[in-house]
């Protein structure tokens, strides 16, 4: 049996709590910590997590920021949906209808997405939600296509071989049954740094075991066929990477990849040994991040500049 959580690692209780329609009709659970008026931030999760994942940055942000998080399609709080309605646009779709729930008109935030919370932000460039909305972007942990040729979760050389059983790993329907020393084990070789602090593992595995299957198998298709190039290209906000240097699901050829395609990348940040899960690994890091991007970004009260972009502010 999993210990039962810490007072420091318990999930923040929200400020509130919304519900998203998406497009299709689909219902994203949303919560909004902190105090209404202080800059906004909007975190995107990725595959098999939840909003728990972002406890940290939570906890840390809400003193003084509007933290926006919200469950994709199919995890934590979200309902599943048919399975027609996992995709790339249904990512896209249910970012646009969160900012709409949760943000004023023409209010900027800064928008931080991991794994497939980043190929959110990706999916999403060309909306007019976006565009709307973002004054800055954070891609944490995260790849824009080639997912399975060039993951290193299966430990042989690049082929045929390696690219099947990784697609194989992806769709897998096997439940991931209760949280044991093996199932920790394994999922900290799959995600995260060899360094990485029990504690840590520990978060990952609850929250990953918490995952539906339907959802899992569901959203492991369509990473397998992820292609996602052209909207990186058309992510047109500041926008800044950071990613982990032992990172075997999206090893860092695809963080240095999307930071020179991106129209208006702020640098990539490599994090000597952290995995995967790099808001739990460094949540130090990810955090400090996002607050730059909200001084550098967001102008107070989150309000659209003149020409409808936010105005920098100088930082020292």
């Amino acid at each position: 049996m999993s210990r039962l959580l810490r007072r420091d690692d318990a999930p923040p209780v929200p400020a509130r709590e919304l519900t998203a329609i998406s497009a299709d009709g689909a219902r994203i659970h949303v919560e909004v910590h902190g105090r209404g008026g202080a800059p906004a931030v909007v975190l995107s999760h990725g595959w098999t997590c939840n909003t728990h994942f972002w406890a940290a940055q939570i906890r840390d942000l809400a003193v003084d920021h509007r933290v926006v998080v919200y469950d994709q399609r199919g995890h934590g709080r979200s309902p599943a949906v048919g399975r027609d309605g996992y995709s790339t646009n249904a990512l896209a779709d249910d970012l646009e209808a969160v900012m709409a729930t949760a943000l004023e008109p023409g209010e900027r935030a800064v928008l931080a997405g991991h794994s497939m919370g980043g190929m959110t932000m990706m999916a999403a460039s060309r909306r007019a939600g976006l565009r709307e909305h973002a004054a800055a972007v954070l891609l944490c942990s995260t790849g824009s296509s080639r997912l399975i040729t060039e993951s290193l979760v299966v430990p042989l050389r690049a082929g045929a071989v390696r690219t099947r059983m990784t697609r194989a790993i992806l769709g897998a329907r096997a439940p991931l049954g209760p949280v044991t020393p093996v199932s920790r084990r394994i999922l900290k070789y799959g995600t995260m740094g060899a360094g990485s602090a029990p504690e840590r593992v520990e978060i990952c595995a609850r929250i990953v075991h918490a995952c539906p299957r339907a959802a899992r198998v569901a959203w492991g298709h369509v990473l397998a066929e992820l292609d996602l190039d052209a909207g990186v290209r058309e992510l047109r906000v500041p926008t800044a990477v950071i990613a982990g240097t032992e990172d075997r699901l999206t090893p860092l050829v695809h963080a240095r990849a999307i930071a020179a395609a991106l129209p208006d990348c702020l640098g990539l940040t490599e994090l000597a040994g952290m995995g995967h899960m790099t808001p739990v690994e460094a949540p130090e890091a990810v955090t400090a991040k996002i607050r730059e991007l909200v001084t550098a970004y967001v102008p107070a009260g989150g309000a659209a500049g003149v020409d409808g972009t936010a105005e920098k502010e100088d930082v020292a």
